[in-house]
Formats: C-alpha cells, sequence, structure tokens
C-alpha cells in the first residue's frame, strides 16, 4: 500500500508541475490542460495536484513498509 501511495503521488507531482509549467512557458505537456471541464481553471488545478501529491507522500510516510 505505501509504494502504491509514493507512485500516486509521483503522478499526481509530476502532473501539477506539468501544468505550471505549461501555463508559464506554453510548453505542450501534461494532462491538466487537455481536460475540457478545468478551461480557465488550469492554474488551481495543478496546484491541488501538488497539495494532494505531498499529502499522498506524507500518507505513504505513516504507513508501515510492506
Amino acid at each position: 500500500m505505501k509504494q502504491l501511495l509514493e507512485f500516486l503521488g509521483f503522478i499526481a507531482l509530476v502532473q501539477g508541475v506539468a501544468g505550471l509549467v505549461h501555463e508559464f512557458t506554453d510548453w505542450d505537456w501534461g494532462l491538466v490542460q487537455r481536460i475540457d471541464f478545468l478551461d480557465g481553471f488550469e492554474i488551481y488545478a495543478s496546484v491541488a495536484l501538488l497539495v494532494l501529491a505531498f499529502a499522498l507522500f506524507a500518507a505513504a510516510e505513516s504507513r508501515k513498509s510492506g
């Protein structure tokens, strides 16, 4: 379970960073800008993904290994 939480946290972290990089540099990568209902809220969604990533990492740390 700990490894799953860490993996999901890593995916959320990468997508959050990708969304912010896309907003500030116009590089076309990441999934946040491709979701239609988030149109206009990409920065908020990216920040929310970063917060989710850190929460998942904290939850993974609180779990026992294995």
